[in-house]
């Protein structure tokens, strides 16, 4: 599968309206095998506050793909060790939108010093993060209004594997 880069920038809070619908459509419409309509709906209401969305966003390190004016996805860095959210457009599933977002997040956190990621992997993202070597370890209930959303908290080491091979050595 060939890779396609994306251009990624900083979060904007002029991107706020756009990262909200981004958000819901992306839970509406892609984890509907593994959550109930009422579960998606709690789990989307928890961005019904614009103010308190953009103020999540810009808490974190929050980086955004955006290709000709259209929102592809938007992924956040939290304390540099928690890979709070990653979010893509229904559309621009399967196309590496989420895996430019948690490589350059992952290379982040690396360079400011993150020896591991953790991430509460929703269960239509556990599949996408294990194969990016994150290792599952405990499951998780998660209140949300009046629902019960189910995760598991994954970690994945950011070691220096292959970086003796890539550096020349001095003769």
């Amino acid at each position: 599968m060939s890779q396609q880069s994306f251009p990624i920038r900083p979060f904007m809070p002029a991107d706020t309206v756009a990262l909200r619908d981004l958000f819901a459509q992306s839970i509406e419409e892609l984890t509907a095998e593994d959550y109930t309509e009422d579960q998606r709906l709690a789990w989307m209401a928890t961005a019904a506050d614009a103010k308190a969305f953009a103020d999540r966003l810009g808490s974190m390190l929050t980086l955004v793909v955006q290709v000709n004016g259209e929102y592809l996805g938007f992924a956040s860095l939290k304390d540099n060790t928690v890979v709070d959210m990653l979010y893509v457009h229904p559309y621009a599933v399967g196309q590496g939108v989420g895996t430019v977002l948690v490589d350059a997040l992952e290379r982040l956190a690396k360079a400011r010093g993150a020896k591991e990621l953790t991430v509460e992997a929703s269960d239509t993202a556990q599949t996408f993060f294990a194969d990016r070597g994150y290792i599952p370890g405990r499951r998780n209930l998660i209140p949300i209004e009046d629902e019960w959303l189910s995760n598991t908290t994954m970690s994945k080491p950011l070691t220096d594997e292959g970086a003796s091979a890539e550096q020349p050595e001095n003769t």
